[in-house]
């Protein structure tokens, strides 16, 4: 009984949550229509204290909808606009001339706010210079950063970053480690409603982005409280034995597709992944997959948990042989779909 009874006292503790995280989903499914999964997997990100890459095409929403879930979270937030002279200083410091002619520096966007900083939202971050990504990838990693011979700590801190796929002049490839970074990587689409599609062409209350922000709530989720929520949610959420071994058939199955006999046209299977799926990798899809669970009212993760994550969650963790980088995208999606239609749900 003793065990018992902190177990259901953690069950009341995380239903309260339940209304104010609906309430975050319906504020940004109010701002930006027609990207229902989007969102909830941002959300799933963001109940896992992880951080989150949005690409797209040109002017679907994927700053809009940053800018609305920081405001949702509150705190302290910070943007930067990825650009080609953008240098790994100008994130932690700014250099400036002072009153007396001297030479001046101040804290930049990551240190302005000290500890407190919630969001740092870095927008088009494939056209920042690989140096830049180096103190990002310290920045997500370790949630700390070294400055002013100090180390200051960021433990609240979400990073959000966008990228379209149309640019490819003036633009960096993040390296395959910063992208291990990110807990997901979400696509942004032109909805496929007719109606939706209608509704942001010709509603007027579409077109201001200022003002579509503006309206969602402030602090709908304390972002104070975000770590403590992700802490008990994996405590509460459990997984079984047979889930287990079945997601160790699925990585088998990522990381040697031909051994289980999978076929794709045209692609060598055997050379087809060149690495990826790492233990981490599969950990980040553990958490996800329980966050997915709590969302759903359950306390044991399912098969269907795992399948809804796992694009998000893996597909940027999956390389591929130089060969095949041109279909990257295609070649992963169809590999995952085989895999899942391959190994035999417990």
């Amino acid at each position: 009984m003793a065990d018992a009874e902190p177990a259901a006292a953690q069950a009341d503790d995380l239903n309260t949550w339940r209304p104010s995280v609906a309430a975050f989903e319906a504020a940004l499914n109010r701002v930006v229509i027609g990207q229902q999964r989007a969102i909830r997997m941002l959300t799933i990100a963001i109940l896992s204290r992880g951080h989150v890459l949005l690409e797209g095409d040109v002017g679907v929403g994927k700053t809009t909808l940053l800018r609305s879930v920081a405001r949702a979270l509150g705190g302290p937030y910070e943007r930067v606009e990825g650009t080609i002279d953008l240098m790994p200083g100008d994130l932690v410091y700014h250099a400036s001339i002072g009153a007396e002619g001297r030479p001046l520096l101040q804290a930049g966007p990551v240190l302005r706010h000290g500890p407190d900083l919630a969001v740092f939202f870095f927008n088009e971050i494939n056209r920042a210079r690989p140096q830049v990504h180096a103190l990002l990838l310290r920045l997500m990693a370790e949630r700390s950063v070294t400055a002013f011979n100090a180390e200051t700590n960021l433990p609240h801190l979400l990073v959000f970053a966008d990228r379209n796929r149309m640019e490819r002049e003036e633009t960096f490839e993040l390296p395959a480690a910063a992208r291990d970074r990110f807990f997901m990587e979400i696509s942004i689409n032109v909805p496929s409603d007719p109606e939706i599609r209608r509704r942001l062409i010709f509603d007027p209350r579409y077109h201001d982005a200022d003002a579509l922000v503006a309206s969602v709530p402030e602090r709908i989720l304390d972002y104070r409280a975000l770590t403590s929520l992700a802490q008990q949610i994996q405590q509460h959420v459990h997984t079984s034995p047979h889930l287990e071994n079945y997601l160790v058939s699925v990585w088998d199955a990522i990381r040697d597709p031909a051994g289980p006999g999978l076929r794709i046209e045209g692609v060598d299977m055997n050379r087809l992944v060149q690495g990826g799926a790492s233990p981490r990798g599969l950990s980040f899809l553990v958490r996800a997959a329980r966050v997915s669970a709590w969302l759903a009212g359950r306390d044991m993760a399912l098969p269907e948990d795992l399948r809804a994550v796992f694009t998000e969650v893996m597909a940027h963790r999956i390389f591929l042989n130089p060969l095949y980088e041109s279909r990257a995208e295609t070649l992963v999606r169809e590999l995952c779909r085989q895999v899942f239609d391959s190994v035999p749900v417990p």
